[in-house]
């Protein structure tokens, strides 16, 4: 039998969790306030578990959490944070300082019943790094939405932060690789350091060294002065490798060698520079199956994979799809414009949507027609442009015409019309559709200028 802290000012919520957790066979002690629960916990009673509801009438559920972290003998404790509404923002914070799990009101007798299973087998790690600044500006990445899916990438977050781990963030196209590594670095205890990003899929393969390690005067024609690299640029921060499944075999080797022995070479030097960064990399690709294909180092997969947090296509979480939608119109109408809102029908319009470019699609959904859109309210017409991608060419539409013309116009034609659907699914990343196509980004960027595309 545990003994459990439960901290609520909504007597009939609090009640019945008591009755809840004491029907389980738990003793109770209850707290209506912030400074009540620090109070009991200063004692010398034993509190096993607390559940900690994140708004109070003195003080926030954080603030409580915060101050039990710096207490003596406390800072094992297994919190159980609760909300009525769970935020982006207080689901990282509350992970990040050690809570075993944040719950949104109301909770069901089995949620409990195995949340209390769990917290008896295990052993708490806790962060006492300082929260990170509320949610008011846009500017500052935030991984947004409330489905189970993305609130469990919150909480691998808030773990992650808490040590200096390698991460690798995996995800299709468009669902936030990169965000969520701002977000990580920015609730690390790194955050006052630099955050740097480079995309291994733009940098040239002849240039991929340089861009990472730096070059020293005369390594190279036009290498005029020296030059730190992103490893050295990154120095006490975090280097964010984007789109590693792109990186050639040979930078591939050399990365490995970086994160084995902490040193970088710049070209051109025969000095090793020792290197102090927190590495997260990401990729849409499924890297598994690279190394089976040979196309991607095993040892250096298993040198990425350490913590590995996988971003879920916006189509597996509807429940964010409409508060999202909501949120890019509130943003577009913080800049200036008019504030819109969603009909039933744009809303139906919304969820029926397959979102092939995720959450970066949705958000520049709601930019056009918050400017394209003449009323107040987003009606479904306004949302016609939303058409799931199908093939631009059917077997009828070659039979009605192509096969009749002469074959260099026929291939053009296709050509024309797989690059534009390649380019339509990819939102435009050229990369992505060159992969998507099975061509090189030089030939594709050759078409591209030869069919006058880009």
């Amino acid at each position: 039998m545990s003994t459990i802290l439960i901290v609520d000012d909504d007597d009939a919520f609090r009640e019945s969790l008591a009755e809840t957790i004491a029907d389980l066979g738990h003793s109770i002690v209850q707290a209506t306030s912030g400074r009540a629960a620090l109070a009991h916990l200063r004692g010398d009673e034993p509190v096993d578990c607390l559940f900690l509801d994140l708004r109070l009438p003195d003080m926030n559920g954080i603030e409580v959490l915060e101050q039990v972290r710096a207490m003596k003998g406390r800072q094992n404790l297994a919190v159980v944070v609760l909300t009525g509404f769970a935020t982006s923002d207080n689901t990282i914070q509350a992970m990040r300082l050690g809570a075993f799990d944040h719950l949104t009101k109301p909770v069901g007798r089995d949620t409990i019943a195995n949340l209390l299973h769990k917290i008896g087998a295990s052993e708490q790690t806790v962060s006492t790094a300082a929260a990170p600044t509320d949610y008011v500006d846009d500017r500052i990445p935030r991984l947004l939405g409330n489905s189970e899916a993305l609130r469990d990438v919150q909480k691998q977050i808030g773990r992650a932060a808490t040590s200096d781990s390698t991460v690798l963030i995996t995800g299709e196209t468009g669902t936030g690789k990169e965000v969520a590594a701002r977000v990580l670095h920015n609730v690390s205890k790194r955050r006052d350091r630099a955050f740097v990003a480079i995309n291994c899929a733009a940098i040239p393969e002849d240039l991929l060294e340089s861009e990472l390690f730096g070059h020293v005067k005369g390594a190279f024609t036009g290498a005029i002065s020296d030059r730190p690299g992103r490893f050295a640029q990154a120095t006490g921060g975090t280097l964010f490798l984007d789109e590693i499944g792109d990186l050639p075999l040979s930078m591939q080797a050399k990365l490995l060698r970086a994160i084995q022995e902490r040193v970088v070479i710049p070209v051109g030097s025969d000095k090793p520079l020792p290197i102090d960064v927190r590495i997260v990399a990401a990729t849409h690709r499924d890297l598994a199956q690279e190394v089976v294909q040979h196309t991607f180092r095993e040892d250096l997969f298993y040198r990425l994979n350490v913590i590995p947090v996988m971003l879920p296509p916006l189509r597996e979480r509807p429940a964010d799809i409409i508060p999202l939608a909501s949120h890019f119109l509130a943003i577009t109408a913080a800049d200036g414009g008019p504030l819109k809102s969603l009909s039933a029908g744009a809303e139906a319009r919304l969820l029926s949507h397959a979102w092939p470019g995720n959450v970066r699609e949705l958000r520049n959904a709601m930019e056009r027609v918050s400017v394209l859109t003449r009323g107040a309210q987003i009606t479904d017409d306004d949302l016609a442009f939303l058409v799931n991608a199908t093939p631009a060419l059917l077997a009828s539409d070659i039979s009605a015409g192509l096969l009749d013309l002469p074959l260099p116009e026929a291939i053009e034609r296709l050509e024309r019309a797989s690059i534009e659907q390649a380019l339509t699914q990819t939102m435009g990343n050229r990369a992505e559709a060159a992969r998507k196509l099975g061509i090189s980004r030089q030939s594709l960027y050759t078409k591209l200028a030869a069919y006058k595309l880009g």
